[in-house]
This record gives C-alpha cells, structure tokens and sequence, in this order.
C-alpha cells in the first residue's frame, strides 16, 4: 500500500532513503509508492538529500536477503 498520507492505493515503487543524522550509509528505510504518488514522496525525500534510489516494487530486494528492508 502506498505511504502517501490518506492514500490506500497499491504501491508499485520503492522509494529507498536514508537520514544520514540518524543512519549509517548503508542502511535504508523504505517508503512505498503508487503511480500517482511516486514524484510526490521523490521529490519529498530529495530535498532533505535523504532519497538513495527508486525501484520497481516487483524487482526491489534489499542486499544480501532478498526481502523488502523497513
């Protein structure tokens, strides 16, 4: 389901960020997204410089486990 406040769509994106206050550089927070809400929650991550990448739902597997990271 997609992150977006309200929003009760399906995700179909995986918006990889992390705070480098909080986290170390490898780790990574997911957030997901659907269609309509991708640029949005992108361009939120962006300007904090937290955004790492954005991936397909269906091809996101975090290293070494091969299962979606929190």
């Amino acid at each position: 389901m997609c992150s977006a406040k309200g929003c009760r769509a399906d995700a179909v994106w995986v918006l990889a960020w992390n705070n480098p206050k909080l986290h170390t550089p490898e780790r990574r927070k997911t957030w997901l997204a659907c269609e309509e809400h991708r640029e949005h929650l992108s361009k939120f991550l962006s300007v904090r410089g937290f955004l790492k990448d954005v991936v397909k739902l269906e091809e996101w597997e975090s290293p070494g486990t091969g299962t979606p990271t929190d």
